[in-house]
This record gives C-alpha cells, structure tokens and sequence, in this order.
C-alpha cells in the first residue's frame, strides 16, 4: 500500500481567481484548485523545478473552507479611454465595481509520496492565487493512500481530479502552455464547514 505525507496548511482568508473573472460583473470564487494552481504552489515549495513543465511532487490535495464572503473590489479596464479637449487629449481609465467570493478560513491538504519533499514543503507557507492570503504549515502527517482518499473527518475537502472523462469539464486554460484544463470534482466529507 502506497504511504502518503499530507502537510496542513490554513490561514484566515483565501482566495481563487475564477478564469471568468474579466468578462463576469459578479464571481465567486472556485471551491477547487486548478493543475495550473497546484502547479504554481509546487514551484513556490519547489524551485529547482520552475523549468519543468507539470505537477511533479504533489499527488493529492484536498481544499476546505468555513464559508465564502462576498467582497467587494474595485477594477479598472485594461486599455485607456482617450477624448480630445481642444489640443489636448485627455486619457481615462474606466472603473467597475466587482464582488469577488473570499473563501474564510480555508485549510489545504497536500499529499507527497517522498518524506524529504513534505518536510522541505512543511517549512513554508503557500497562497492559493492572492499573495497576501498566506497560509501557513502544519506537521506532516503520514497515511495511506486509502485513507487520504476517503477519511472524511480527517482530510474533508474539494479535490478537481486532473484527468479528462466522461465526468471532466473544462477548467481553464493553461497561464503557460495555453492548454486547456480539465477535471472533475471530488467531494470528502463536509468540505463547508458553516453555513
């Protein structure tokens, strides 16, 4: 039977980027984390492997949460408005008002089959997709496989299972290789812990 080392990590607020959230004027946030996401975290926790293309560490992860808050936020458009006053032009940058869904309290499960791999990440904090939501590093904790995939009481959570099948949907496109991503969701346990 395969062992697993699952490190813990939690914080006070996360945060996903829908890869709608230009064209929508109202998201909420994923409940679940993209390939190109825990990629992203692994080459945080991983250097050495920012040159390679792909998950190479991380096999599992599970996502949990107490609840979304819906924020709001101020954007503005990418392109400037230009209008001629006189001989003079006047540039302008329209603003739009967002609300975006915070996820409160999120706790991330991720599980590495190399011992040193889940030390070397359990003595690091990671962010989901906003710099300023850190979520810091808890023991590592050894199980099998099994039981990372189906404790509902210790590793609850939204797992996208990076695969294309008849249950897949697209998930967005690559922020590298332009791909698209698919997947589909697991759910264990409870993975909103109030409501």
């Amino acid at each position: 039977m395969m062992k697993y080392y699952v490190v813990k990590y939690s914080g006070p607020f996360g945060f996903i980027k829908p890869w709608t959230a230009v064209r929508d004027s109202e998201t909420f946030s994923q409940q679940f984390l993209t390939p190109s996401i825990i990629e992203g975290i692994e080459k945080k926790l991983f250097p050495e492997l920012l040159g390679i293309a792909g998950i190479q560490k991380i096999v599992g992860h599970r996502l949990s949460y107490d609840q979304l808050s819906g924020q709001q936020e101020v954007i503005q458009t990418r392109g400037w408005n230009s209008t001629r006053k006189g001989r003079e032009f006047l540039f302008d940058r329209p603003k739009a008002i967002l609300i975006r869904g915070v996820l409160q309290n999120p706790i991330l499960h991720l599980a590495f089959e190399s011992e040193e791999d889940a030390s070397i990440a359990a003595r690091q904090h990671v962010c989901l997709c906003r710099n300023e939501d850190m979520m810091y590093p808890d023991d590592v904790i050894a199980v099998s496989q099994e039981v990372f995939e189906e404790d509902e009481e210790r590793f609850p959570g939204f797992e996208l299972v990076f695969e294309k099948n008849d249950k897949s949907f697209l998930v967005g496109y690559h922020r590298v290789s332009n791909e698209p991503m698919y997947g589909w969701i697991k759910v264990v346990g409870q993975p909103v812990s109030s409501f």
